[in-house]
Order: structure tokens, then C-alpha cells, then sequence
């Protein structure tokens, strides 16, 4: 497939990124399993970036404030890409995709709608989150479908920044004070019951064979990460129960209504404003 004058795997393997700009000029379209599998991942990154946005001016540190929010820019970054590519399969916009959607519409995991909580419960968030993605870019850069293999392998490398961020962050808090370690076991302990939607398949997988990534197959390796993260850190892998999921089928969480109306807000009360 070409994208933008030549091939996806010319344009990874010379460092030029696909954007939703390269999307729309080279005419490229999903078919509709595709775009539905590519909306679910827009919608993670999209509530995750918006609810780390929240932390720029109240991060405990001035340079927490421009890491957060520059990792909250790559994840609107890979949620426009994901979106615009999507869109095409519905004539859609990727603007139609993140503002004119209900709630029951979404499909992101309960995870990423979890309340920042203090900042220890942000950066644990931010841990499984980061990791999980990691593994799952990784394996879609290997996609039968060019144009998620392109997209992932740009998002993979700025996701290993974010995996980075958050394991020093749990360090940090873990072997810092008594007080700091409190928190940041606490924030484990609130975040760890989302961890299973993460690597639950569904029949939109099952079609999806070759293009979409299974997720039960990255839980050992996540698994694998998360323990290493944790016991580096001094503290204890939790034992939460798992909570109810339904995040994929549009069921959520009281608090995605509320990231939502902020969210929406300004585009909805102005359809078509330009600024």
C-alpha cells in the first residue's frame, strides 16, 4: 500500500512518521472491523491524554508539569493518527470521532478512566498503562495492515519514553519516604482491579486475525514487566479482585461522563468553529 508516495515500511525504516495529515492526502481507507479496532485504541489514548492534562500547573514539580504534559501530547497524537485512519472507513473526521461520540459509543478500557487520585495513583496508572501499550505497539508494528504497522511503530518509540517515565516515578515513590511509599502502594492497589479488560478478546479480534493484536497474548509479558517494575520499587504486587469490565461494549464508568463533558464541551457549543 503506498502512503504518501511510498510504502509504510520505507517510511519507518527512514525515520519519517506516519501522521493524520499523510492519512488523508494519500487517499487511504479501513474497512469497518478495521476502523472499530482502530477507534478503540484512539479512545484510550484520548481519555488518558485528556485526564493527564489536568496535572499541567498541579505536578509537585514545574518539570513534572511539561513531562505530563508532553506525554499527554503523545497520546493525542496517537489518538488523531488512529481516528483520522479510522474515519475514513464512515467519511468521518477524526474531530467527528473525539467530540460528537456519547458515552456508550466509546470503547476505551476502564483503566484509562480511572480518577487521577493523588499522584501516586496517576503514576501507577500511568505504569500499567505504559507498559501494556508498549507490548501491544510493538506487536502491531508486525500488523498485515500497513497503515496500523506504521502508526505503531511511531507510537512504540514515544511509548518507551512513557514506560520509562512512570517505572522512575514508581521507584522513586516506592524506596523514597514512608509516606511517599504509602501513596504509591495505595494508587497500586486502586488502579491494579483494571488490569484484565486489558487482555480480553472478543469476536472483533477473532475477524481481525493478522491486522488486530490478540490481547491475551501480551499478558505474560506485561506480567513480566509489571513484576519487575513493582518489586524494584519495594512494593507489593497487589491482590485486588477484578473489577467488572464492559469498557470495549461501551459500558463505563461513571467518571468518563464527567471527561467527556469537559471535553466536548467548547466543540459541541461551536460545531464547526476554527481557531
Amino acid at each position: 500500500m503506498s502512503i504518501g508516495g511510498f510504502d509504510s515500511a520505507t517510511r519507518i525504516s527512514s525515520g519519517k512518521a506516519l501522521t493524520a495529515e499523510d492519512i488523508q492526502a494519500a487517499g487511504l481507507q479501513a474497512s469497518e472491523d478495521v476502523a472499530r479496532y482502530a477507534v478503540r485504541l484512539a479512545d484510550d489514548s484520548l481519555i488518558l491524554s485528556q485526564q493527564l492534562g489536568w496535572w499541567i500547573s498541579r505536578a509537585p514539580e514545574m518539570e513534572e508539569d511539561i513531562a505530563l504534559g508532553n506525554i499527554a501530547l503523545d497520546l493525542l497524537g496517537h489518538a488523531r493518527t488512529l481516528y483520522t485512519y479510522a474515519g475514513t472507513a464512515w467519511g468521518k473526521s477524526e474531530d467527528d470521532l473525539a467530540y460528537f461520540r456519547d458515552e456508550h459509543e466509546f470503547t476505551c478500557c476502564h483503566l484509562v478512566q480511572v480518577e487521577n487520585g493523588d499522584f501516586g495513583q496517576t503514576i501507577a496508572r500511568q505504569l500499567l498503562f505504559s507498559i501494556y501499550a508498549e507490548c501491544l505497539y510493538t506487536e502491531l508494528a508486525k500488523s498485515s495492515d500497513e497503515t496500523l504497522a506504521a502508526i505503531a511503530a511511531k507510537a512504540v518509540k514515544e511509548v518507551e519514553y512513557h514506560v520509562d517515565h512512570a517505572w522512575q516515578w514508581a521507584l522513586r515513590l516506592g524506596i523514597g519516604t514512608d509516606e511517599s511509599h504509602r501513596r504509591m502502594q495505595a494508587g497500586l492497589d486502586a488502579v491494579w482491579p483494571y488490569l484484565d479488560e486489558l487482555f480480553e478478546d472478543d469476536e472483533l479480534i477473532d475477524r481481525l486475525e493478522g491486522v488486530a493484536v490478540r490481547p491475551s497474548t501480551l499478558r505474560s509479558r506485561v506480567d513480566a514487566g509489571l513484576r519487575q517494575a513493582i518489586t524494584e520499587s519495594s512494593l507489593a504486587v497487589p491482590t485486588s479482585k477484578t473489577a467488572r469490565t464492559g469498557g470495549r461494549r461501551g459500558q463505563h464508568r461513571e467518571t468518563l461522563g464527567y471527561i467527556l463533558a469537559e471535553m466536548q464541551s467548547l466543540a459541541r457549543k461551536f460545531p464547526g468553529a476554527e481557531w
